[in-house]
């Protein structure tokens, strides 16, 4: 199948709740994997998720096979993230309000390689245009040490994807996410790099 035959959809407001399982589903499936080797549960993602449909201007962009989601993209206005996420750039003189949130891009193993992460960009980017009031998006990525025991071996970054689409690493500038590995006991802290780009 060829990504013209992937039908992507744009899930907002009153819309939003009921595609929040299938979000989880694809974010405990994908993310298990490197480099975020996040161990998921359904507790964790129902809490996690909520902001989503509690922000306006949300949006999940769902990938569908079909009836059946197969990827999804979402975004939300960046005063909408808790302070963990906002305090590092507020502190860095950024106006948060007028910044636009990526979230997660997460894409079932069979559908990549096929331009659907490409069209997941364009059409969060788009969205944030039409709703108007802001001046960046951007995006955090988990950073991990380069002698990390689980890095696969042939792991291409996706810093050329992202730099293609317009994005740069903000430098200097991190916050932190927590939560279980999956060779770990307990959820610990994660750097997570900025990435940004003016629209």
């Amino acid at each position: 199948m060829s990504p013209d035959e992937v039908r992507l959809a744009l899930i907002s407001g009153a819309e939003l709740p009921q595609w929040l399982d299938g979000l989880a589903r694809l974010r405990i499936e994908v993310f298990r994997d490197w480099p975020y080797l996040y161990d998921g549960s359904a507790e964790y993602e129902a809490g996690y998720l909520t902001t989503y449909a509690a922000t306006p201007g949300a949006v999940i962009v769902g990938a569908f096979a079909g009836e059946r989601l197969i990827g999804a993209s979402t975004g939300l206005p960046m005063a909408g993230e808790p302070d963990n996420v906002t305090a590092p750039l507020r502190a860095a003189g950024y106006a948060v309000e007028r910044l636009f949130y990526f979230g997660e891009s997460v894409l079932e193993k069979a559908w990549r390689g096929r331009g659907i992460g490409v069209r997941f960009f364009a059409e969060r980017e788009a969205w944030v245009r039409r709703l108007g009031g802001f001046e960046h998006t951007l995006f955090c990525a988990v950073e991990r040490p380069a002698d990390h025991p689980l890095r696969p071996p042939d792991h291409v970054p996706l810093d050329g994807f992202w730099q293609r689409r317009g994005y740069a690493r903000i430098p200097g500038l991190s916050c932190e996410f927590v939560w279980k590995d999956v060779d770990q006991p307990a959820p610990t802290a994660k750097p997570m790099a900025y990435w940004i780009k003016a629209l």
